[in-house]
C-alpha cells in the first residue's frame, strides 16, 4: 500500500514539473521585464499629469498671447466736488463769467493696444520652460517604478526557480522512499531508513507550500504595480541582458536617466526667468483711446452732457529701478549653478552605484561558473551515496544528508542566476538604459 502511495506521489511530482515546463512555453503566461516596466509607468495615475500639464500650458499660452490684442474697458463715474474752478471775472450783475459744475458724470470706453512690450515674449518663454520642467519632474517620479518592478519580478523569478529545483528533489525522494519501502517489506532494510527519507520528503513539501504562498503574494504585488491581473500560471522569463550590460559598462557618459532632462529643463527655466527680469526694465509703447459721454465733456467749464473722444501714444519706462532686474537675473544664474552642482553630485552617485553593480555582476558571473562544477561534484557524491544506500553500506539518513547538500547546491545556482539577471537589470535602470 505504501508503495502505491509513493508511486502516486512520484508521478504527481513529475506531472507538476512537466506542466510547469509546458506553462513556460505558453506565450500568454510569460512575463517580460521590459514590458512590465512600461506597463507600470503607463498605469500609474501620475502619467495623466503629463497631459494635464500640457493643457495648463496651452491655456497659459493663450492668456499671454491675448496680451498683444486690444484691451477694452468700460468705466462710469458720478461724483460731487465741494470746490470747483470759478472765473475771477464777473458779469455786470456780479456773477462769475463761468463756474465748473460741482456735480459731474462720466461714462467712457477705454481701448489700449500694445505696440512694443518685450515682457510678453519673455513671459511666454518662462511659461513653456516651466511646463517642460514640470513634465520632466513627473517622468523622473515615474521612473522610480522600474526598480519596484525589478524587486517584485526577480522575487517571483527566484521563487519559481527554487520551486522547480524543489519539485525535482521531492520527486527523487518519493522514488527513493518507494524503493526503501519495498526493501523494508522484503526485510532488507529497517523502518528507520524509510522514515528518514519520508521525513525529508514531507519537509520538502512544507518548503514547497511555503514557496507557493510566497509566489502568490509576489505575483499579486507585481499585478498591483503594473495595474493588470495576472494568471496564477504566469511565469517571469529571465532576460538575457549580458550583451547590453557589456556595451553599457564599456561606454562612457551615458545619460539616459530622466533626472538629467529635469536638470536641463530647470536650468532653461531659470535662464528664461533671468531674461524676463531684465525685460521688466525695457520701455513699453502702446496706443490708447477713450470715448465717452459726460457732464461736462472735455470743456470742463461746461454744464451740459456732451460726447467726447481722445487718443494718443503712451511710453512707459522704468528708467531707474535701483538695479533690481539685474539682481533678479543674477539670482536666477546662481540658482542655475546650484542645479549644475546637484547634477554633478547625482552623476557621481550614479558612477559609484555603477561601479558597485559592475563588481557584483563580475562576482556573480564567476559564482555561476563555479556552481556548475559544484553541482557536478555533488551529483557524483549523491549518486555514490544512493548506490551505497541500496547496497546497505550507509544509512538512509546519510543519503538524505548528501541529497540535501545537492539540493542546496542547486538552490545556490538558481539564486546566483536570478541575482545576476537582477544585478544587470539594476545596472541598466541605474544608467537609464531601456530594458528590452
Amino acid at each position: 500500500m505504501r508503495s502505491l502511495v509513493f508511486m502516486l506521489v512520484w508521478l504527481t511530482a513529475v506531472s507538476v514539473v512537466a506542466q510547469e515546463s509546458q506553462v513556460r512555453l505558453t506565450p500568454d503566461t510569460t512575463l517580460n521585464l521590459g514590458e512590465l516596466h512600461r506597463a507600470a509607468e503607463a498605469f500609474d495615475p501620475r502619467v495623466r499629469e503629463l497631459d494635464l500639464l500640457r493643457q495648463q500650458g496651452a491655456l497659459r499660452d493663450r492668456n499671454i498671447a491675448a496680451l498683444n490684442r486690444p484691451s477694452f474697458g468700460v468705466e462710469t463715474l458720478a461724483q460731487y466736488q465741494s470746490d470747483v474752478p470759478v472765473s475771477p471775472f464777473t458779469s455786470p450783475d456780479g456773477t462769475p463769467l463761468f463756474q465748473a459744475p460741482k456735480a459731474t458724470f462720466d461714462s467712457m470706453l477705454r481701448v489700449e493696444q500694445r505696440l512694443f512690450d518685450p515682457t510678453v515674449a519673455r513671459q511666454a518663454a518662462v511659461q513653456r520652460a516651466q511646463v517642460a520642467e514640470d513634465q520632466a519632474r513627473v517622468r523622473t517620479a515615474l521612473y522610480t517604478l522600474r526598480q519596484q518592478v525589478n524587486d517584485a519580478f526577480f522575487a517571483l523569478a527566484l521563487i519559481d526557480q527554487r520551486a522547480g529545483v524543489l519539485a525535482a528533489a521531492i520527486a527523487d525522494l518519493a522514488a527513493r522512499g518507494a524503493e526503501m519501502d519495498a526493501r523494508v517489506r522484503e526485510g532488507t532494510a529497517v523502518f528507520a531508513d524509510f522514515a528518514a527519507i519520508e521525513a525529508s520528503r514531507i519537509q520538502r513539501q512544507q518548503e514547497e507550500d511555503e514557496l507557493r504562498t510566497s509566489r502568490a503574494a509576489a505575483l499579486e504585488r507585481l499585478a498591483i504595480i503594473v495595474g493588470r491581473p495576472m494568471a496564477p500560471t504566469a511565469v517571469p522569463i529571465l532576460p538575457d541582458l549580458a550583451p547590453t550590460t557589456r556595451v553599457v559598462v564599456g561606454a562612457s557618459g551615458v545619460k539616459g536617466r530622466p533626472e538629467y532632462a529635469q536638470f536641463a529643463r530647470t536650468r532653461e527655466r531659470l535662464q528664461r526667468q533671468g531674461e524676463a527680469a531684465i525685460a521688466q526694465s525695457k520701455p513699453k509703447i502702446s496706443l490708447y483711446g477713450r470715448a465717452g459721454y459726460a457732464r461736462p465733456g472735455l470743456n470742463f467749464i461746461g454744464d451740459e452732457f456732451d460726447a467726447y473722444g481722445l487718443g494718443g501714444v503712451r511710453l512707459q519706462w522704468n528708467a531707474w529701478s535701483w538695479g533690481t532686474p539685474a539682481r533678479e537675473s543674477e539670482l536666477a544664474r546662481l540658482q542655475a549653478d546650484i542645479v549644475t552642482a546637484e547634477e554633478e553630485s547625482f552623476a557621481r552617485t550614479l558612477a559609484q552605484s555603477t561601479t558597485t553593480d559592475a563588481a557584483t555582476i563580475a562576482r556573480l558571473e564567476r559564482a555561476v561558473e563555479s556552481d556548475a562544477r559544484i553541482i557536478t561534484l555533488r551529483e557524483a557524491v549523491e549518486q555514490a551515496a544512493r548506490a551505497r544506500m541500496q547496497e546497505g553500506v550507509i544509512t538512509a539518513a546519510d543519503y538524505v544528508t548528501r541529497q540535501s547538500e545537492l539540493l542546496q547546491a542547486r538552490f545556490a545556482r538558481v539564486s546566483h542566476e536570478v541575482e545576476l539577471a537582477q544585478a544587470r537589470a539594476r545596472l541598466l535602470v541605474t544608467l537609464g538604459v531601456e530594458v528590452p
